[in-house]
């Protein structure tokens, strides 16, 4: 086979059309949409101009801090994520016993259904009858039961450690396959000079899995960009105004209310911003890769 042959252009044309009328298309609309007063309530549909923007960036309403919640509960994940996977990445690459075993259960989170994690971790942080309390109780801390998920100064916290606690797995292994496509030769070289293992972190390791964690930086942003069902199942975006309500599970209320206009605009802000964050992320890489 000629690895160099071009092949027609019209090879890519059903890809290019099931994804122009899946996806290019139904968003072109619901940006326009975004521009009505489009409602359950009403069989008309008229052209409003940007009066729904203004609901959503006025102080009536909590728009902006359900963005705000949205862009915290990215950044923090993300960070999280990645400090910890890293972590666990370097830790589970040295030689060690079981090193599989324990590959595998830190990756088990990962695997398993949003909402079954969301119902085990609602019966673990009962208030009442929880796990975590009946224990901290148990052992005579009972200062330190709280109501996480029904207290709003615990409950954005909580509902951030359980979404960390799903993911760090799927990042760890991304970090364990950066760690281990680096060549053992700079570690053997390494160790001739007699660094120590902070040391190879610092000069060997780190910087040569910079490309992975600008991968998983990038996995991470859009994930907790487009969060809805791990927020929707824990606290539904309660308790309170808003305190855990990030954009997509106030866009799934609004359709549910009727309010299709509104939730339409919230969905082409939260694309705006995206957009803005891509093309940043992806400057930072380019300039990376130019760089290396």
């Amino acid at each position: 086979m000629n690895k160099k042959k071009i092949y027609p252009s019209y090879f890519i044309w059903g890809a290019l059309i099931i994804y122009g009328v899946l996806f290019v298309i139904p968003g072109i609309i619901g940006i326009a949409y975004s521009f009505t007063d489009w409602s359950a309530y009403s069989d008309k549909i008229n052209f409003v101009g940007f009066d729904n923007f203004k609901v959503i960036f006025s102080g009536n309403e909590n728009y902006m801090k359900i963005l705000g919640n949205t862009l915290w509960f990215t950044i923090i994940t993300t960070i999280l994520k990645n400090a910890i996977g890293l972590l666990l990445a370097v830790l589970l690459t040295k030689s060690i016993k079981f090193l599989n075993f324990h590959r595998g259960v830190m990756f088990m989170p990962s695997v398993l259904s949003t909402l079954i994690i969301g119902m085990i971790f609602t019966s673990i942080l009962d208030p009442k009858i929880g796990i975590l309390n009946v224990f901290l109780r148990g052992i005579g801390l009972d200062t330190l039961a709280k109501q996480w998920l029904t207290s709003p100064q615990f409950a954005f916290g909580s509902v951030v450690a359980v979404d960390v606690w799903r993911g760090i797995g799927y990042i760890m292994t991304i970090f364990i396959a950066g760690i281990l496509s680096i060549s053992s030769e700079y570690y053997e070289a390494a160790n001739i000079d007699g660094a120590t293992g902070l040391q190879k972190f610092r000069y060997i390791t780190f910087p040569l899995i910079l490309p992975t964690l600008a991968t998983t930086t990038v996995l991470n942003v859009i994930y907790g960009l487009k969060v809805f069902d791990m927020i929707y199942v824990l606290t539904n975006g309660g308790p309170g105004k808003s305190t855990t309500e990030v954009l997509y599970t106030i866009v799934f209320k609004k359709f549910g209310m009727g309010q299709y206009a509104i939730g339409t605009a919230l969905s082409s802000v939260m694309f705006v911003i995206m957009v803005f964050i891509g093309v940043f992320m992806i400057k930072i890489m380019t300039k990376n890769e130019v760089m290396e």
